[in-house]
């Protein structure tokens, strides 16, 4: 029972998705740090709003006798919390990862080796194919 539990313990999914959860947290909090402390602020200068938790509410009638709050506002300001996020974790995360990888992608295809891929006997011997037939090439004319 013992050793079952170390396999599924140390398989490589459970390891990744604990990797995951803990990168995933460390990120939200730098996500809410920019909205926070950066986006919110300047969105408040510029529209001077304070929280939409208080607009739109309807009160409707409980069978029991009371009255429930559906509170609308509350709900587009999540709606636009969401967006703000999202157009942080693009803008500031997404785009510039992309814009790099497709930079290393660019340098790959133009024939800059990549330091991740270790050249081997076959690669060196067609460059050394390719620059004889070059040469031949020039040489007849």
């Amino acid at each position: 029972m013992l050793r079952g539990f170390k396999e599924f313990i140390l398989r490589g999914n459970v390891i990744e998705l604990a990797v995951a959860v803990v990168i995933g947290a460390a990120f939200t909090a730098v996500v809410n740090s920019i909205v926070g402390n950066l986006i919110n602020p300047l969105i408040g200068i510029i529209f001077q709003a304070d929280s939409l938790d208080d607009a739109l509410v309807w009160e409707v009638p409980t069978l029991s006798g009371g009255m429930a709050e559906v509170r609308f506002g509350a709900v587009i300001g999540a709606i636009i919390a969401f967006a703000i996020v999202a157009t942080v974790v693009y803008f500031v995360f997404v785009l510039p990862m992309n814009t790099l990888k497709d930079r290393a992608d660019a340098k790959r295809k133009a024939g800059v080796p990549d330091p991740s891929q270790p050249e081997n006997e076959l690669t060196v011997l067609s460059e050394i194919r390719d620059l004889l037939a070059a040469e031949r090439t020039n040489r007849d004319g």
